[in-house]
């Protein structure tokens, strides 16, 4: 299945719709089936279960292409497909029960905001969630969650809370409508929430304590680093494309007071070369990393702490990166792209909503910079 030319195929579609997803405030249904079928959720899922257990740089591809034709459907895509991880980490009866189905979706949250408390074989689960892209498309939702003992927190042997993955059916949860944002309008990411659930020991897992029960390469990549990766792709995208509307703008716009068109002027013609290099110089530090990563899984070596943080680094540099690139353009294109009829102002949104996930945020800089500086330094999430 080749996911990378159905994500072309079907970025037209994407195009002309983007308004429509915008206002939606989500991933319309028929949309996210055509991405089902088109392999996309299927990227990260294990070959043993019927998926595409795809390497790491057509998984970011993918996403990447996706969202250049509506960064909103590319995060929708990136959270479909990295959420497959699950399928690696749970029992391999639960997986196949789970991800059997070729167009299943799955989605949820990474905020350790569930409070589980053990019961019988399983758990006891209450709790509300933010940041639940691609909700309301989901058969099988899930959400970190902090196992209580005795009304406190269960500690693992670090001192950190221990906070288990906890998977249930997207009928049990009820979806909240948060997502009144500035910008990723289309992506649907609202609350959701489940009351007295039990949640069986072999739904739940730990990113942080459990070790994947699939061995293919691709689960030596960091599960929180490949989340970071394709906010990186969703943002380099959105970029690319900022550049294709700001050329298309700047051939036929003629400044106030100016014969010649904006792409005519020499001001312009630096600022859009000097973005052209920040882009390709981003993706290029991206791909890098991806790359001298995956080359050592194929190996059979481990993926260490500096290469962990080289991945979190690049996802992060190419996120923020991609917003300025954005900004560049919007700045470029003048008064022509404030109005909501030009593409333009929604990527400019886009790109700066991306840099506020915690898991591309300044405080990654410190830590891939500690790591850098040889310190000791708690890996858990690079």
């Amino acid at each position: 299945m080749d996911v990378l030319a159905a994500a072309e195929r079907i970025a037209p579609t994407l195009r002309a719709r983007a308004d429509e997803i915008e206002h939606a405030r989500r991933l319309p249904a028929d949309l996210a089936q055509e991405f089902a079928q088109a392999g996309f959720f299927r990227m990260v899922v294990p070959r043993d279960l019927g998926g595409l257990e795809l390497p790491p740089e057509t998984l970011m591809g993918t996403i990447e292409a996706v969202a250049r034709a509506d960064a909103s459907s590319g995060w929708c895509v990136m959270i479909g497909a990295t959420s497959g991880m699950s399928a690696a980490y749970l029992e391999p009866t639960v997986a196949r029960d789970i991800y059997g189905d070729p167009l299943v979706i799955t989605g949820g949250s990474n905020t350790p905001t569930g409070r589980a408390t053990p019961e019988g074989d399983g758990y006891r689960l209450s709790g509300r969630w933010p940041w639940v892209s691609g909700g309301a498309n989901c058969r099988w939702l899930k959400g970190i969650s902090v196992v209580m003992e005795d009304g406190k927190p269960r500690l693992l042997p670090n001192g950190s809370p221990d906070a288990r993955m906890m998977v249930f059916p997207a009928s049990q949860a009820t979806l909240i409508d948060t997502w009144q944002v500035s910008g990723m309008n289309g992506s649907g990411s609202g609350d959701m929430e489940v009351t007295d659930i039990r949640v069986p020991q072999a739904f739940t897992y730990s990113l942080v304590t459990g070790k994947p029960f699939a061995s293919g390469a691709l689960y030596q990549f960091p599960a929180f680093g490949l989340l970071a990766m394709g906010i990186g792709a969703v943002a380099l995208g959105n970029a690319r494309a900022a550049i294709d509307d700001l050329v298309e703008l700047a051939g036929a716009k003629k400044p106030q007071g100016s014969r010649r068109t904006l792409a005519e002027r020499s001001a312009a013609q630096s600022e859009l070369a000097q973005a052209e290099a920040i882009l390709r110089s981003a993706r290029a530090f991206y791909y890098e990393a991806i790359g001298d990563a995956w080359r050592k899984a194929q190996q059979g070596d481990a993926i260490g702490t500096e290469d962990r943080a080289l991945l979190r680094l690049a996802a992060t540099h190419a996120t923020r990166s991609s917003a300025d690139v954005v900004r560049r353009m919007f700045e470029l294109g003048g008064g022509s792209v404030v109005y909501a009829s030009h593409p333009l102002q929604r990527r400019f949104r886009d790109a700066y909503t991306a840099t506020q996930h915690m898991m591309i945020a300044p405080p990654s800089w410190e830590l891939a910079g500690r790591v850098l500086m040889g310190l000791p330094t708690d890996a858990s999430m690079l």
